[in-house]
């Protein structure tokens, strides 16, 4: 398998987790300490495991196709943007591994954990928790945006999906202005947008940028193969 189809393949796994992120907003649990130990929280935590892998895949083949185009700002934005879900991976083992442990021995700071990324109060000490999750935060706002204004100018993916992901990302902080339990529709734009990109990736024709490959070896990509 040469680089173009390991490119080509890594847009399956954007628009599979692109989709997930999307599609488990309006049904995951509540944030609640009564819903840490249900199947439901075990099945949606496992699940978004698997998405934060995908989604790590799927950037880097959405960087890697247009990186020649995408310039500084598509790397600031991939890593920013990457990074952000190297994270989300963290916090989601912890949902998924530590929170049920505690929920019965611990169930104030459980409790606490909850509230703060639900955006309540809490008296709770998080220690490092805290400022790592509005990092992670920002990672995904800046990272987004970024990508998604360099994408739209390297030309090669849709735009309009480019710029719905540039969009969502920026618009992210309104999202603290919802009943709560609406925030989590906010990510749904971003999931569409990225699942968007990957399915454009993936079903790229790329016989074009094949035979503008001949005599190169292969391995490089042309940055101005057809969409």
């Amino acid at each position: 398998m040469n680089t173009n189809n390991l490119i080509r393949w890594s847009g399956l796994a954007a628009l599979v987790g692109g989709l997930t992120f999307a599609g488990i907003q309006p049904i995951h649990p509540a944030d609640a300490l009564a819903s840490v130990t249900t199947d439901a929280w075990a099945i949606i935590t496992a699940v978004k495991t698997v998405m934060c892998l995908l989604l790590l895949l799927g950037m880097t083949g959405l960087y890697a196709r247009q990186a020649d185009r995408a310039g500084r700002l598509g790397l600031a934005g991939f890593l920013l943007f990457s990074l952000s879900w190297a994270l989300n991976l963290a916090f989601i083992f912890v949902e998924a591994f530590i929170l049920p442990l505690l929920a019965t021995s611990e169930p104030a700071f459980v409790d606490g954990i909850l509230k703060f990324v639900g955006g309540q109060p809490t008296e709770v000490n998080l220690g490092v928790f805290a400022p790592l999750f509005l990092v992670n935060g920002l990672f995904y706002m800046l990272g987004g945006l970024l990508f998604g204004i360099a994408t739209l100018r390297a030309g090669i993916l849709p735009r309009r999906a480019a710029g719905l992901l540039a969009v969502a990302a920026a618009l992210t902080p309104l999202a603290a202005l919802l009943p709560h339990e609406l925030q989590r529709l906010a990510g749904m734009p971003v999931g569409f947008a990225v699942a968007w990109l990957g399915y454009a990736l993936w079903s790229e024709r790329r016989e074009q940028a094949a035979e503008r490959l001949s005599g190169t070896g292969g391995s490089k990509l042309s940055p101005s193969a057809a969409r």
